[in-house]
């Protein structure tokens, strides 16, 4: 989802639309979401990922909020990647939160991407190869 007042819905889209192709089950709930509405979506819908794209600048607050609400909701074990312009130094602090994956622009091999929410979401998966 695009948490926050960010509108630009391409780069979430693409990389929904990449992970339906992919075979996996998305959902997808648009734009200007509150961090409280995308973590009732992943309880509602069993998330095994929960992937969040944010080109608005304000990721920190955001995800720092979002990452709280999983833990509380008994979602802390459920991986969360992050898209978007982000600065490394921002990057490190939301690894440092829990966010399992950050993605910038020069992350743009939508197979790898693919790849690695396939990892997250069963590890397993990728020990089959």
């Amino acid at each position: 989802g695009k948490p926050g007042l960010d509108g630009h819905s391409n780069g979430a889209e693409q990389i929904a639309a990449r992970a339906r192709d992919c075979g996996m089950d998305i959902t997808y709930e648009g734009i200007r979401l509150t961090p409280e509405e995308i973590v009732e979506s992943a309880k509602r819908d069993g998330a095994h990922v929960v992937g969040l794209s944010i080109l608005s600048g304000s990721h920190i607050p955001l995800i720092e909020e979002l990452m709280e609400r999983m833990r509380a909701a008994g979602l802390g074990e459920v991986p969360v990647v992050a898209g978007g312009i982000i600065p490394e130094d921002d990057a490190a602090r939301l690894r440092a939160m829990g966010v399992a994956r950050v993605y910038t622009p020069k992350d743009f091999e939508l197979n790898v991407i693919m790849d690695d929410i396939v990892t997250l979401a069963d590890p397993r998966a990728r020990a089959a190869e």
